[in-house]
């Protein structure tokens, strides 16, 4: 009884009714709660307009809440974009540091720093870099995100830079070693319309924009990505999300993907 108790007051305190901000493609500014670890494994299977083989990426990830301010991620990756088979390809290093927090009672707004560096063994082909698998390179950027009642409103706008020289470009010397990437992300409670109880099941959707312009190079990119997410007992979260390009000119692994997430979260 004093576990499930000292469980229902940290649950309520942490933030994570919030569930709605738990975007499935990008980071809000707010941090998972201190003292926790979560365990996640996303898979993406890319879309590409070039071919129709069937390309698959996994990516493992623990997180852990070093306090409600700062939080880390380590990940990496195994797909066959670049392989015959699903080989390992890469490890990713994240962090996230809320500098700002203005909390009232159903809303909040909240401003981050984050940074992040990956070394990948992937060749440098496709134009849309990114810390994912696909290159190695390190990114810098903020975060602002704002919840009202059950909508939350996330703003992302950040630089990369890639470890590459221009004769590692597989051929293709036009792609860009540094980028611009921004996003917009909306997400809405829609069940359970009212808490009475913390295993009560949640269901978000998602509306997601991202893009990517280059600094060196002046290619871009600019997606839409819908996505839903089940929260069960309040620590299991299953994504399922569709991203596709909108506008583009650069070179991708696929200009549509579809990305299925699970994640456990343990207090």
């Amino acid at each position: 009884m004093k576990r499930h108790a000292a469980f229902i007051i940290l649950f309520f305190s942490s933030g994570i009714l919030t569930a709605q901000e738990l975007f499935v493609f990008t980071e809000p500014a707010s941090n998972m709660p201190a003292r926790s670890i979560s365990a996640k494994l996303t898979g993406r299977s890319p879309i590409s307009k070039y071919n129709n083989y069937f390309k698959q990426r996994y990516t493992p990830e623990l997180m852990y809440g070093i306090s409600k301010q700062l939080m880390v991620h380590v990940s990496s990756t195994f797909s066959d974009f670049y392989t015959p088979a699903v080989k390992w390809e890469s490890w990713k290093l994240y962090t996230k540091w809320r500098f700002f927090s203005k909390d009232e009672v159903h809303r909040h707004f909240r401003l981050a720093l984050f940074g992040e560096g990956s070394l990948s063994k992937s060749p440098f082909y496709y134009g849309d870099i990114n810390l994912d698998g696909d290159n190695s390179g390190i990114q810098g950027g903020f975060i602002a995100t704002q919840l009202l009642n059950k909508l939350a409103l996330s703003v992302t706008s950040s630089v990369i830079k890639v470890f590459a020289k221009s004769g590692e470009h597989s051929g293709h010397a036009d792609h860009a070693l540094k980028a611009l990437n921004y996003s917009l992300s909306a997400g809405y409670l829609l069940f359970p319309r009212n808490y009475t109880d913390y295993k009560q099941t949640n269901l978000n959707i998602y509306m997601e924009m991202i893009g990517m312009r280059g600094l060196d190079q002046k290619h871009f990119m600019l997606d839409l990505a819908p996505a839903l997410q089940l929260i069960i007992n309040s620590n299991f979260k299953i994504n399922a999300g569709y991203r596709f390009q909108v506008r583009g000119d650069m070179l991708r692994v696929g200009e549509k993907s579809w990305v299925l997430g699970l994640e456990r979260t343990f207090l």
